[in-house]
């Protein structure tokens, strides 16, 4: 009798407890690309997350190993916790939702069968007064079984996948004429995107990919999805974090053409090394057809150590470089650039001579290479500078990206979409144009491997002569950097605050009673798997 009641008891807990976990655990596969080596890595890192998890899984290997009520009462104990546990990781991992994809739908099929099988396995070889064990060990294994579902699917995955780039290569061959212009970098490609689109939908029907689909799969869904016949050009971001990842995208769509917008640390926790990144970037100009032109950011020092080998393809575009990719060159410069806090002025010369002033309400120099980069493109497509004076003015901010938001007495500048080295200092000094309290927001960088505390140091170390106050979200080592950096450089210590997250960060910058219009700058906001 009693095991009857302990055998309801733990099932009725195991339930609810299983499907968060499980949830919680097929959540951070999605953000981690379903790769089982990140998702292994992630586990390793973030166990503390999900302690409860073993704990429960411990008790309910004793609990069938030794009959106890004590380590029933601890099995159910668990349980109990794990649910109160999830119930809060799905609170608070918002940012980015669990989207159920067909993948995502397979894995709960492989994963309820794996459940089941345990079931039957239990059933099979335990006594009735071990089996209340049962549903506590598959409760305790949610993240184990997760993985193991991944595993499983694997082959199956990598099927279906093959199937799906094959009919999209068939689709894009299909379309006669179109042109392909790949587009990569370390940071910039997904602003470079979509500033070419806008210089380019009023001479040509353009595709791109939508947001931030830049990886394998993202290309292709954009091609099986929205590819349609009258399409003369598809503007297609590639994105990396392994190399070799660019090729595999370029062996799909064949570009035609491509820019590098930029090279520089970022994923440095997969690539390993800046060098790799180098080869990963450049495995776009390699893949271009003979007569396929590669446009190089020619103030990046990291494009210019490679950027010789590719001299027959290659157009350069630059800020005020005459030397590197100007006039001398045969490249895109842009010069006499004014930024204020409504705007960004600036003039581009031509490799053919051909010159013209532009406006555009981006605000931040660092807008002026991309936008030269898009301008480049478009007209080496046919479109004159005269011509690109008005696109180039209607270009908005991306979201996320330098995103202004008037909220009445508070502006926010919203830049969370995954920072970096480069384009956070970029930020605060586009904050420090404004007139008021400016306020800084940042849980700081990650993704930058064993030199991610020095970045984060030298993040808050040009910070501070930018900013009023900087608040800091999540107690880590790598918002103690940015504190160590911003104080060293002579920041009042009373104005650099911790926060566990960014509400309370948000809730305490409003609050500030200092007079003057708040301009609060939001620098990066992690992922859910951060």
């Amino acid at each position: 009798m009693k095991a009857i009641i302990l055998l309801i008891i733990t099932t009725a807990l195991a339930l609810p407890a299983f499907f968060l976990a499980a949830r919680y655990n097929l959540h951070m596969l999605q953000l981690n690309g379903y790769k089982a080596g990140e998702q292994l890595n992630w586990l390793k890192k973030n166990w503390r997350k999900q302690w409860i998890l073993s704990f429960t899984l411990i008790c309910g290997i004793l609990l069938c190993l030794f009959r106890s009520a004590v380590l029933g009462v601890f099995g159910c104990l668990g349980l109990w916790l794990s649910i109160l546990v999830f119930k809060a990781h799905r609170n608070l991992n918002q940012k980015k939702k669990l989207v159920y994809t067909a993948r995502v739908k397979r894995l709960i099929a492989t994963l309820s069968i794996l459940a089941l099988a345990l079931i039957a396995l239990g059933a099979l070889f335990l006594s009735f007064e071990s089996l209340p064990s049962v549903p506590v060990i598959i409760a305790g294994a949610a993240a184990v079984l997760v993985y193991a579902a991944n595993l499983i699917n694997k082959p199956l995955e990598k099927a279906i996948n093959t199937g799906y780039i094959l009919d999209a290569k068939k689709k894009l061959k299909r379309v006669k004429g179109i042109k392909v212009i790949g587009i990569t970098g370390s940071y910039g490609k997904t602003s470079v995107k979509f500033y070419l689109k806008t210089l380019l939908q009023g001479s040509f029907q353009v595709l791109a990919t939508p947001g931030s689909f830049n990886t394998t799969m993202g290309v292709v869904r954009t091609i099986r999805e929205s590819l349609l016949p009258t399409h003369e050009i598809f503007l297609c971001e590639m994105g990396a974090r392994y190399r070799g990842d660019i090729k595999e995208i370029c062996d799909i769509v064949h570009p035609d053409m491509g820019i590098i917008t930029s090279i520089g640390p970022q994923h440095l926790e997969t690539f390993g090394d800046i060098s790799r990144i180098q080869d990963t970037k450049f495995e776009l100009a390699d893949s271009l057809p003979e007569g396929g032109l590669i446009f190089l950011n020619g103030d990046n020092e990291l494009i210019m150590e490679r950027a010789s080998k590719y001299r027959d393809k290659v157009l350069y575009y630059t800020e005020n470089s005459p030397v590197q990719a100007g006039e001398n060159a045969g490249g895109y410069r842009a010069f006499d650039i004014r930024v204020s806090r409504n705007g960004t002025s600036f003039a581009i010369a031509a490799p053919d001579g051909e010159r013209e002033s532009f406006e555009t309400r981006l605000i931040g120099a660092h807008n002026v290479i991309n936008i030269v980069g898009a301008v480049a493109i478009a007209h080496s497509l046919g479109i004159g500078l005269r011509e690109l004076k008005i696109p180039v003015r209607r270009i908005r901010s991306v979201e996320h990206r330098m995103e202004i938001k008037d909220q009445g007495d508070v502006t926010i500048i919203d830049d969370a979409y995954n920072s970096n080295p480069v384009g956070s200092k970029a930020a605060v000094e586009t904050l420090a144009l404004f007139d008021g309290l400016r306020i800084l927001i940042t849980p700081g960088m990650v993704e930058l491997g064993r030199e991610e505390e020095a970045f984060n140091k030298k993040f808050g170390y040009f910070s501070a002569p930018c900013c009023d106050y900087i608040l800091l979200v999540g107690k880590k080592a790598r918002t103690d950097s940015i504190r160590e950096g911003a104080l060293e450089n002579g920041f009042p210590e009373k104005k650099c605050l911790s926060f566990d997250n960014l509400a309370d960060a948000m809730g305490y910058a409003r609050s500030i009673k200092d007079t003057g219009h708040k301009y609060i700058l939001l620098e990066n906001d992690l992922p859910d798997n951060y």
